[in-house]
């Protein structure tokens, strides 16, 4: 037993040794932006209380609690001025009365961008029919199953799938899979969720194509050509609770609590450690007139930045939006980052979710 004990051990360092020379802390961070308008309203905090198609995302056990027979979900958004966009879109439908299934697709990419690259000919002239265009997006598509629990009441759990791709136009593609868990737990009016994305860590291989032409002005230009074509996305952990208070039979207000936690060395959170843990702690909450209007508003990315003066001040985005539910059609509106206290800049995004063959109060 012992000598087993120890080739575990052997293995598992190994494993985390290897896992650290692949590592990026920011490695498909696309997939960190967030969908749906009601959750980036409420500062991300939803992984309690989302459910229905956009639960794909965010939690894929809140697919349990989907009524209806089919939920759609989809969303635009823009960033950096229209330089880039955001497009999602998300399908849920229950198999059994326990059961759900969901697919998830969701792209993030700027066009039209000009390859100067080749501005030059072989003589050394300038010839702007040799400049061309491409585009820089990355995709990822998720296959989601969610159950509910019939030996413990309450208790909801599911899994995604995902498949990523990334392209940088002719220079590069990158090809990655990956698993996210989760689960929520209701018990006396309160919610409690977990959620590891990246559970088994997500692995993206790159096919840099660089050309011999190419090769020559990155020579010629003192730039490196790259070398490194694997990352992995290391495992993150977001806790969450929330509850419901009913203040009388048309007014109510859910609050949530969600806290994020990465293990991939120290970043810039609010809360963090030279052991490489870091803490991102989000609150969201929604007041509900007769579940027919809805006011939200929340506070996320907490993080510390640098200033003028070597001065360390905490930056935050605060977020507020609106919703409007009818006959299972629900609309939302998010003002993220007001007042620009964050690093980002402030968006209005909008989204639009339905459900068909039932109705389900919560937007």
């Amino acid at each position: 037993m012992s000598q087993r004990i120890i080739l575990w051990l052997l293995l598992s360092v190994t494993s985390l040794q290897l896992s650290a020379q692949l590592a990026r802390k920011y490695a498909n961070e696309f997939l960190e932006i967030g969908v749906d308008a009601r959750a980036l309203a409420m500062g991300k905090s939803v992984i309690t209380s989302t459910r229905g198609a956009d639960a794909g995302y965010w939690n894929p056990a809140g697919l349990a609690q989907m009524e209806g027979k089919y939920d759609a979900s989809i969303m635009h958004a823009e960033y950096f001025g229209s330089i880039a966009n955001f497009d999602y879109a998300a399908l849920a439908a229950p198999i059994d009365q326990t059961a759900t299934v969901g697919l998830t697709f969701i792209r993030f990419g700027v066009d039209d961008i000009p390859d100067t690259s080749l501005l030059l000919d072989a003589d050394g002239n300038v010839d702007y029919d040799r400049v061309t265009r491409f585009s820089a997006a990355d995709y990822a598509l998720m296959f989601s199953l969610a159950n509910a629990s019939q030996r413990i009441p309450g208790l909801q759990y599911g899994a995604n799938v995902k498949m990523i791709y990334r392209s940088l136009g002719r220079f590069a593609k990158g090809y990655g899979f990956g698993f996210d868990v989760g689960a929520r737990y209701e018990k006396k009016g309160w919610t409690y969720a977990a959620v590891i994305r990246d559970v088994t860590s997500t692995f993206t291989a790159w096919d840099i194509r660089i050309d011999d032409e190419l090769a020559e002005v990155f020579r010629q230009t003192g730039n490196d050509m790259p070398d490194q074509t694997n990352e992995l996305s290391l495992p993150k952990l977001i806790l969450g609770v929330g509850k419901h208070f009913s203040f009388s039979d048309d007014f109510g207000l859910l609050s949530e609590l969600n806290a994020g936690f990465t293990f991939d060395g120290e970043r810039n959170a609010l809360i963090s450690s030279s052991a490489g843990l870091s803490v991102y702690p989000s609150l969201g909450l929604e007041f509900d007139y007769r579940d027919f209007v809805f006011l939200r508003m929340g506070a996320g990315e907490f993080q510390r930045e640098l200033g003028f003066n070597n001065n360390v001040r905490t930056a935050w985005m605060p977020s507020m939006g609106l919703g409007f539910n009818y006959r299972g059609i629900r609309v939302s509106y998010a003002l993220t980052d007001i007042g620009s206290q964050g690093v980002a800049m402030y968006s209005n995004i909008f989204s639009l979710r339905a459900t068909i063959g039932g109705t389900n109060t919560l937007l």
